[in-house]
Formats: C-alpha cells, structure tokens, sequence
C-alpha cells in the first residue's frame, strides 16, 4: 500500500483518460493531436496544467519504462545538473537538481513518485504521481532554490493500435524572484514550441537489453510528456 499517494489518486488520474475534468479549466493551446488545458490559481499567481494527447508508434509500457528511466534521462535532458534516487528512513525520494539560464538560479527538487499497473476491466493502465516531499535528509544548497510546490500525475494506456493515449496533470511553483507574469510567458513560449518539429530523442544509443523494440521518436507529444519539463523553464527563460 502507497505511503504517499491515496488509492483514490490513482482512481482519478485514470479516469481522466475517459473523462477528462476540464471545467473551469481553459484551453490553452492544441497542436498536432495535443491539448493543453490550464486553470489559474489566485493563491500563487500561476497555473496548473492537464495535457491530453496520442504518442503515434510507442507502446504504453516502453513509454513507461523511459518515463520511470533516471539514469537514462541523464543522458539526454541537458537540464539536469544532478538526478539521484535514494533511500531515507526506508523511503525512496528523488533528489533532481535543474540548471536555469543566468542570471536566474538553479533550481531543484526532493520529491516522492510510485507506478501503479493498473487491470482495469481488462484494460491495462499505466499510472504515475509524483509531488514534493520533505525528507530531511536532501538539505537545502546555498544559491539553490527549492521547489517546494510541485506535483505531477501521468496516465497511459494503448490507443487500440500502435501507440499510446496520455493525460498528463502538473503544476510547478519555481519560487524565488521570478515574476509571475514571466513564469507564465515562458509557459506559452514552451507550447509554442510544441508546434515546430521537436528535437528527435536517440534512443537508438541505448542497448537493445535496455529496451527491446524502442525506436527513435519526433513527434512533439512524445517530447513533451516524455520530458515533463516543468512549463516554467519553456523557451523564453533561455534568453
């Protein structure tokens, strides 16, 4: 049984995928069988994001298996400045330090993530939440920020052929002096990124014992899932 997350989170991460929950939510921008929805919170001044959309030619659980892969997005996010897992107290947490542009500072993450395989009636789903933690034992940096405000769910389960259905819900408060007004112009620079041909992922460098089948992709809603790059680092903050 989870430690972190409710059996009901994972009941109503899947459920989505049927029945998306987007009132009150606006939409933001749709691309290339891609729909980001957002909603704005008075409380921190920016928004949260649902992303609903279809991976062509990748089956749900090699999707799963990149998407859960560490090690191996050390390999290809040039954000990443450090990414480890580790155990404290008996309880996993995932330490992810993010390198931002100058003059702004790193930021970086303690946060806390499960997988579920879910049967349900027949139907296969992959489910993983992920949100900030507290574990004491990841201290603070000098000139880091902490993101002390994070949360992410991700679904997926095959569109009946050769690819994969996604929902995706995330929200990411950067701290720090940032205005928001920037945080949420860099989210609309990085969706409109979305719409120019995104950058090919290489997994043709892995070994065919790491993931048997896995070819390369360029299609931009695999890149975007796949990275859940937080909306507040999109393409203007790299100015």
């Amino acid at each position: 049984m989870s430690l972190h997350f409710t059996e009901d989170e994972f009941q109503a991460a899947w459920r989505e995928l049927d029945e998306p929950q987007v009132e009150g939510w606006e939409l933001f921008t749709e691309t290339m069988g891609v729909q980001i929805y957002r909603r704005y919170s008075q409380e921190t001044g920016l928004y949260e994001y649902k992303v609903f959309g279809c991976l062509k030619n990748c089956a749900p659980d090699q999707c799963a298996e990149v998407y859960m892969d560490l090690a191996y997005r050390k390999q290809w996010d040039s954000y990443v400045k450090e990414l480890t897992e580790k155990d404290h107290d008996g309880q996993s947490a995932i330490y992810w330090e993010v390198k931002y542009p100058f003059p702004l500072s790193n930021r970086d993450y303690v946060y806390v993530r499960e997988r579920r395989d879910l049967d349900i009636e027949g139907r296969k789903i992959w489910v993983v939440l992920a949100k900030s933690s507290t574990a004491s034992q990841c201290p603070e940096k000098s000139g880091v920020i902490r993101v002390k405000d994070y949360k992410q769910s991700l679904t997926i389960e095959t569109d009946g052929d050769c690819g994969t259905k996604v929902f995706m819900n995330y929200f990411d408060n950067p701290g720090g002096m940032i205005p928001t007004w920037l945080v949420n112009w860099a989210a609309k620079g990085f969706s409109q990124t979305c719409r120019r041909p995104a950058t090919t992922i290489r997994t043709s460098a892995r070994t065919k014992n790491d993931m048997p089948g896995l070819q390369k992709y360029s299609d931009p809603a695999w890149n975007l899932i796949l990275c859940a790059i937080p909306l507040s680092r999109g393409e203007p903050l790299r100015i």
